[in-house]
């Protein structure tokens, strides 16, 4: 198997784990310069999102959520170890070693990335609540729901995969419990757990935290605005509500 790939294939072997891999096995199998590779990446981006769907009910929302948090950790995992390790990025994506740290990496930062989206993606449908408590387990339900999506990655085992799902539904429901955050600033508590993630030894990471927690800070942001652009929120809440109540109803019997 290619080593780029294992960036991007997951367990059960998803065409799409993590939203665009095509982008990454693109970085991961060709080596170019840094212009080069930007404009490719550019480009592809480009024509990943050049039609984006509406975002009209809860199935096109759990893989808008699905794609951008996974998207957002991994893009991060993948680009700081590139640019950690330099021009011996090609060596040290070859040794089966490395491979294997960043594939607990990326399951790890996984659940971290869907706890940063939920909470965003709360904050858009949050003035279209009637009952924001409500609204938040509807949207809980539905997050926990893509974590489960995936069965438990060899890498992280068990045990360690309950307890970053039951983390994941804490983080949620304490969202209930305090005043609306800024979009930038919702990272903040999760972005010291995603930096020590890096696949990287801790001696050779440097002064980045502060860099890594912009990365995330901007790209919540950006993710922010589209999702904004492309929710039809009110009908979104609805159906959310509608699932909730359905999920409610099947458990009373």
């Amino acid at each position: 198997m290619n080593q780029g790939h294992l960036i991007v294939l997951s367990a059960n072997k998803r065409v799409l784990l993590f939203g665009h891999a095509r982008v990454f096995e693109h970085l991961a199998s060709e080596t170019r310069s840094s212009d080069e590779r930007e404009m490719k990446v550019l480009e592809r981006l480009k024509a990943l999102f050049g039609q984006r769907p509406p975002v009209g009910d809860t199935t096109a929302l759990a893989e808008f959520i699905d794609t951008h948090a996974a998207f957002i950790v991994q893009k991060g995992i993948y680009e700081y170890s590139q640019a950690r390790a330099g021009h011996y990025a090609k060596v040290l994506f070859s040794e089966a070693a490395f491979a294997e740290a960043v594939e607990r990496a990326r399951w790890s930062a996984y659940p971290l990335g869907l706890a940063m989206v939920g909470e965003m993606t709360e904050s858009v449908l949050r003035p279209h609540a009637e009952n924001r408590r409500a609204a938040l387990d509807a949207l809980t339900a539905l997050v926990l729901s893509v974590f489960d999506r995936y069965p438990v990655p060899p890498s992280i085992g068990v045990e360690a995969w309950r307890g970053m799902r039951a983390d994941l539904e804490r983080h949620l429901d304490l969202v209930g419990g305090h005043a609306p955050k800024r979009v930038i600033d919702i990272p903040e508590p999760l972005a010291e757990k995603y930096f020590a993630l890096m696949p990287i030894h801790e001696k050779l990471r440097g002064r980045d935290f502060f860099t890594t927690s912009n990365y995330l800070r901007v790209n919540l942001c950006h993710m922010h605005e589209e999702l904004e652009a492309r929710i039809d929120a009110p009908a979104v809440m609805d159906a959310l509500l509608a699932r909730g109540a359905k999920a409610e109803s099947v458990s009373a019997r």
